[in-house]
């Protein structure tokens, strides 16, 4: 899928569904704070929330006394949605309304965290594009947090069809650039009573 339709596709989403109408859904986004707490990110770093969207991560960082946030999502209403929800504090966030594939950053991040969306990058192309970026943009001591399906989850995700990652294949598809810090394998319970199956792993560099 490219960029133009990838873009309607999700302005369509979140034109027409509800907050807790999506698969995604997750009031506490638990496994990523302990990420945060884990690597002992410092309030000062600069975070990026990757296809973030209207999720409650920004929400969370917020309270916990963070104060360099960005959040990209390809969706403008979708950043929109989380704006109106954050009324005053949506000021304190940077929002950036890019295609996670190819977006270009003007800064470098110390928390690189991205929860189901590069495994909708399904071309080789846009996954070294993705990867090429986030390496470039990451600090020397950075982390980068990747969160997909696994190979026990969904095949697809809102229609779109996904690739699923084990421990192995994810270190090897990062190899290149990124040096594998742990995985580990979470069970999300949609609004739907179904489950599904990430893996989250966790990275740093190779300097």
């Amino acid at each position: 899928m490219n960029t133009k339709d990838r873009k309607v596709h999700w302005e369509k989403i979140y034109n027409t569904k509800n907050l807790n109408e999506v698969s995604w859904y997750q009031p506490i986004p638990t496994t990523s704070l302990n990420f945060l707490e884990q690597f002992k990110i410092p309030k000062s770093a600069k975070i990026i929330d990757v296809g973030g969207g209207d999720s409650f991560f920004v929400d969370h960082l917020l309270k916990h006394g963070y104060t360099d946030i960005t959040v990209l999502d390809i969706s403008e209403a979708a950043l929109e949605r989380a704006k109106k929800r954050l009324s005053e504090d949506a000021s304190k966030i940077k929002w950036i309304v890019a295609d996670a594939a190819n977006f270009e950053p003007t800064e470098v991040y110390d928390f690189w965290h991205d929860r189901a969306t590069f495994h909708f990058l399904t071309s080789e192309t846009e996954i070294d594009q993705y990867l090429e970026t986030a390496q470039k943009h990451l600090s020397k001591n950075g982390h980068l947090i990747l969160g997909t399906f696994s190979d026990q989850g969904p095949l697809k995700c809102s229609g779109i069809e996904i690739r699923q990652y084990t421990e192995i294949t994810m270190a090897d598809t990062l190899k290149r650039f990124f040096e594998k810090i742990q995985c580990i394998r979470v069970n999300h319970e949609t609004p739907f009573d179904t489950t599904q199956n990430f893996l989250f792993c966790s990275f740093k560099k190779r300097i």
